[in-house]
């Protein structure tokens, strides 16, 4: 059990103690007023909000205004947390040179790239396993595989792939970001003829910096103390764009200040309720548009055996292509999640369907996929018609290009869907990690 997880085990069982006396009441989800999306949404898309870029002071605003925001709706704290705001590092290691010589001969620097997990490497032959791309070889995945695996690597490229390596360039570039201490493999891509069995020495330094960055966290608890239903959107955006007549800041009201303030809502809603069954947590995470990492640090804190649903909300400003009461879910197939809130609301107005635009993978492009990945039935979402829409990651994403009326009733449709999860009458099948590149 992580240090995370037993304080929040502390934390249940003694807000338990205080709550088992009131009973969850039953389900209103009209009362789940327009006023508080709207307060919420206005407030992190403004403009003295600057898009709330992460690793910024205006994601940390942020961040500080939806602290309050969940103390106001009645959220519990976790230990080890300063109030709502779970705080953590990124290390941000960018590489500034390297050196590579093969059988003696100095490779081009132009023609070597390097991602480092420290501060500092020095190879010589034996020391590291050495790969070959060789002419027949398909370069880009090759590469990709080597610099996006868990295992230190010399690459040797072809030079019939010179021009695929040039394409990659930018990609090497790049710092590598990591949460916390989690290691880093050394990896180091030389565009040269070589085989397996070449000698070689390889020197290469890095800068190594640390940002700080934060998640806002709240819970209910509930009857059972090591089940939790997760409800999370990310708050950050991306800042400061180019202008446009005049405007160059990406407000992000759809992406995804919609999700965050429906978060808010569902966790005032349910925290008048009194006790759930299943114990109830609440995140608005930072950095999704950065590399998720947001979550990435949310999900090493839990035992993701422990979470039995994960709703991901994501841009619900607008009504969907079937209608004003739709919603559509990523990765429909991958859990029964889909299914069981179609039959959580049968006789309503509103309907769950599937996601239509499978080309887009969605499925990856949100934070859900991080828990994804640790086969929580963790799914996004949505409503908004995500392949014609002129505002997403637009300086035009303003509250006012959105239906707030819309946004409030797929808010109520989500809380109704998931009271069969929340009770317990309902668990969804676990997504099998190995599906989920």
């Amino acid at each position: 059990m992580s240090r995370f997880a037993a304080l929040l085990l502390v934390v249940i069982l003694q807000a338990g103690c205080a709550t088992t006396e009131a009973p969850f009441q039953d389900a209103d989800p009209s009362r789940i007023a327009r006023e508080d999306v709207e307060r919420v949404i206005t407030t992190l898309a403004a403009d003295d909000m600057r898009g709330r870029q992460a690793f910024t002071d205006d994601a940390l605003r942020a961040a500080d205004y939806l602290a309050g925001e969940f103390a106001a709706a009645g959220l519990q704290p976790l230990s080890g947390t300063e109030g709502h705001l779970q705080r953590f590092v990124v290390r941000s290691i960018a590489t500034t040179d390297a050196q590579v010589t093969v059988n003696g001969s100095e490779v081009a620097i132009d023609r070597v790239g390097a991602h480092l997990g420290g501060a500092s490497l020095a190879w010589a032959t034996g020391d590291v396993n050495v790969m070959v791309v060789g002419p027949d070889d398909d370069a880009r995945p090759a590469m990709l595989a080597a610099l996006q695996g868990d295992a230190d690597a010399l690459l040797l490229v072809n030079e019939v792939h010179v021009d695929a390596f040039q394409r990659l360039a930018g990609f090497l570039r790049r710092p590598v970001r990591v949460v916390g201490d989690a290691p880093v493999a050394n990896v180091v891509v030389a565009v040269v003829n070589a085989t397996a069995d070449a000698t070689y020495s390889v020197t290469a330094s890095a800068t190594v910096a640390e940002d700080g960055l934060t998640n806002v966290v709240g819970m209910i608890p509930g009857h059972r103390t090591d089940e939790f239903v997760l409800f999370s959107a990310h708050y950050d955006h991306i800042g400061i764009r180019t202008a446009v007549d005049g405007d160059s800041i990406a407000n992000g009201a759809n992406d995804d200040a919609s999700g965050t303030a429906a978060v808010v809502a569902l966790g005032k809603y349910f925290a008048s309720r009194g006790t759930p069954e299943r114990t109830l947590l609440f995140a608005a995470f930072t950095a999704e548009e950065a590399g998720g990492y947001g979550s990435r640090h949310f999900s090493t804190q839990l035992n993701p055996d422990q979470i039995v649903a994960m709703f991901n909300i994501e841009m619900i400003g607008t009504p969907a292509t079937e209608g004003p009461n739709t919603a559509w879910i990523t990765g429909f197939e991958r859990s029964t999640f889909g299914s069981l809130l179609q039959e959580a609301v049968i006789g309503t107005d509103y309907t769950f369907y599937a996601d239509p635009y499978t080309t887009q993978n969605l499925f990856y492009r949100s934070d859900n996929a991080t828990l994804a990945r640790l086969g929580v039935p963790a799914h996004s979402i949505s409503t908004t018609p995500i392949d014609v829409d002129p505002h997403y990651h637009q300086v035009t994403d303003h509250v006012e290009t959105l239906d707030l009326d819309h946004m409030t009733n797929t808010v109520r449709a989500i809380a109704m869907g998931a009271e069969t999860m929340i009770s317990g009458v309902a668990t969804p099948t676990r997504v099998d990690p190995a599906t989920v590149n």
